[in-house]
């Protein structure tokens, strides 16, 4: 006799429609998420290569031109020219001597301010035609009888300067002393104390470092003993950034962004009427 077989129940009929189940969510995840990481790792790396790191420029200027929270009128004016390049730039602070060796050697990759003709000594650098600004160089002293006529009206003093600005280290010879400081501080805190008749040094510099140490009695002597045109020197290896650096200062100039920033920085250092 023949019999029908049950159908299958329980287990049985489970097993069977699990060839038609669907597949755990979390079993989809897995490779969903797998594909975002590599995709935004993918992302942030095309970002960090399209970036180009930041050229380190070194600098002896100290405040009101050049400050380590980067708001000096030398730092904003160099930042905003690199920022028409497209090149990010961080500056730095370092002795006047090591910033050009650092950058002639390609430690860092820039110096300023300098002089013209620092390329005959520090033959990797290249100047940047185009001058930052005019640098005055003047004679502070407590003794405001004493008469500037040039660099020879020095040698009667004893005077201080601080280490490592080239062209004080030329034009000052045949003094009656000669002192060279580490830096700003000790050569205003020498002529504070009477070390020194003079310290020579930037106008708008040594009145800010003045003001930080409280000295009063000193002022500049006038007329300043110079004034140079300065300049901004980038290692060879930056040599075809080089005209378009010269290109955008020319520029800022021109479209009244230099004399902007240069009236909201240096400004309040003039200690008396410009004319």
């Amino acid at each position: 006799m023949n019999r029908k077989e049950p159908l299958a129940r329980g287990p049985a009929r489970q097993a069977d429609n699990s060839l038609f189940s669907v597949v755990p969510d979390k079993t989809m995840k897995t490779p969903i998420r797998l594909l975002l990481v590599v995709l935004l790792s993918t992302i942030a790396t095309a970002n960090c290569l399209a970036a180009p790191p930041p050229l380190l420029l070194g600098t002896f200027a100290g405040p009101p031109l050049s400050t380590a929270d980067g708001t000096g009128f030398y730092d904003r004016l160099l930042e905003e020219a690199f920022r028409r390049a497209q090149q990010r730039v961080k500056i730095i602070q370092l002795p006047a001597e090591r910033s050009l060796i650092n950058a002639n050697q390609g430690i860092t990759d820039g110096d300023f301010v300098r002089i013209a003709g620092m390329e005959a000594l520090f033959p990797d650098l290249i100047r940047v035609p185009e001058e930052i600004a005019d640098f005055e160089f003047v004679a502070f002293s407590r003794h405001v009888d004493i008469a500037i006529a040039g660099w020879d009206s020095l040698r009667p003093y004893n005077v201080a300067i601080v280490r490592g600005w080239k062209i004080l280290e030329k034009n000052i010879v045949g003094t009656a002393s000669l002192v060279q400081t580490k830096n700003q501080r000790l050569l205003f805190t020498l002529l504070d104390k009477d070390r020194v008749d003079i310290a020579v040094y930037s106008r708008f510099e040594g009145y800010w470092v003045i003001r930080q140490l409280h000295i009063h009695g000193i002022k500049a002597l006038e007329p300043p003993l110079a004034v140079k045109p300065m300049y901004l020197y980038l290692n060879k290896k930056h040599k075809k950034l080089v005209p378009i650096i010269d290109g955008y200062l020319r520029e800022m100039k021109k479209d009244g962004t230099d004399a902007r920033i240069k009236n909201e920085t240096l400004a309040p250092f003039y200690p008396e009427p410009r004319h």
